[in-house]
């Protein structure tokens, strides 16, 4: 019998399948859901900082719509000011309290004061891990690449000091040179990365000529850039791997566990197909598993990493070499699949 047991940031998970950070956690009930469903984990959603500012910058303004009225009326309402994380945090509790799954917080600062205070509340809530997304648009270009990375390595190393819980970066693939920076957030403490995060691009309704926002949720596919980055990164670096983005069946998994990961997070898929297709997934993994006469995870995991092949460029370049070679073949060999 197959065992999916798997080690991530020093947590004993019982299969590779983590929720990733979404409102389907949000509540008691829908974590309870998600544990019944298999889910190794929950990543619960994010505490966005700037979600927080522009919330008590709306507060603040419909508070002095009554300030120049007349002093009678506004000496009815006591001073108010926006609660910060606290309905965040006290939600975030109430879930690890009622789930037997590790519980990992989810983070997105916009300060290095809020990243070191944010994280420690987070911790004090009791959660077994944190999630840092590192995602930041450039929009000064005066500023240079390595001062964007070198101000997120700084922040890695101070929470590596205050914080006693393991904590993973999300990282987005829009970075210079993606490998080194894994290295170097490595060396500064992380322990794990997940590659990548799915990002809100701007979308124009060219009928109103305005700007519109959708559930852009990830489609089929979606993970095979972060599956080249985890194959270039596996046995490279010290921190666990996690594969996302467009993750949907047993084959999407797979491919990222043979290529290096260690876990997976699926968000994109629980919605289309509800948090049933986790139960799907994990039987389709046992039964792959005992078709192919592996025990556990790790007697497989990696095997086709950059790493374990050595010799060969499939990381790099070969399917381009391919198509110059031979392109009636590898067209002819896409078109009969």
């Amino acid at each position: 019998m197959a065992n999916l047991n798997v080690e991530f940031m020093g947590l004993n998970l019982k299969n590779p399948i983590i929720v990733g950070a979404c409102t389907l956690s949000a509540t008691v009930e829908g974590a309870k859901d998600l544990e019944e469903a298999g889910a190794a984990a929950i990543v619960y959603k994010s505490l966005f900082e700037e979600q927080i500012i522009m919330e008590r910058a709306q507060l603040s303004d419909e508070l002095d719509e009554y300030a120049h009225r007349n002093a009678e009326m506004t000496s009815l309402f006591p001073a108010l000011e926006h609660a910060g994380p606290k309905a965040h945090l006290l939600k975030l509790k109430e879930v690890r309290e009622n789930v037997n799954i590790p519980v990992i917080a989810s983070l997105n600062c916009l300060y290095d004061v809020t990243w070191f205070e944010y994280a420690k509340e987070l911790e004090d809530v009791g959660v077994d891990a944190l999630e840092l997304n590192f995602y930041q648009m450039p929009i000064d270009g005066e500023k240079t690449a390595e001062q964007m990375e070198e101000e997120k390595v700084k922040i890695v190393e101070t929470l590596k000091e205050r914080l006693s819980i393991p904590f993973s970066i999300k990282l987005s693939p829009y970075y210079t040179n993606i490998l080194n920076f894994v290295q170097r957030l490595d060396k500064a403490g992380a322990s794990a990365f997940i590659l990548f995060n799915r990002l809100f691009q701007p979308e124009i309704d060219v009928e109103t000529e305005a700007h519109v926002t959708n559930f852009n949720l990830s489609n089929p596919g979606d993970f095979k850039l972060g599956l080249r980055y985890v194959g270039l990164t596996h046995g490279k670096v010290k921190g666990d791997l996690c594969g996302a983005n467009g993750i949907y069946g047993s084959t999407d998994v797979l491919q990222m566990l043979l290529s290096g990961a260690k876990t997976v997070q699926m968000v994109s898929s629980l919605y289309k197909n509800t948090p049933a297709v986790i139960e799907k997934v994990l039987y389709e993994l046992e039964e792959w598993m005992d078709k192919k006469g592996y025990k556990s995870v790790d007697e497989f995991r990696g095997k086709l990493s950059d790493k374990e092949l050595k010799a060969s460029d499939v990381y790099y370049r070969a399917q381009y070499l391919d198509f110059l070679l031979h392109p009636e073949e590898v067209i002819n060999k896409n078109l009969m699949r």
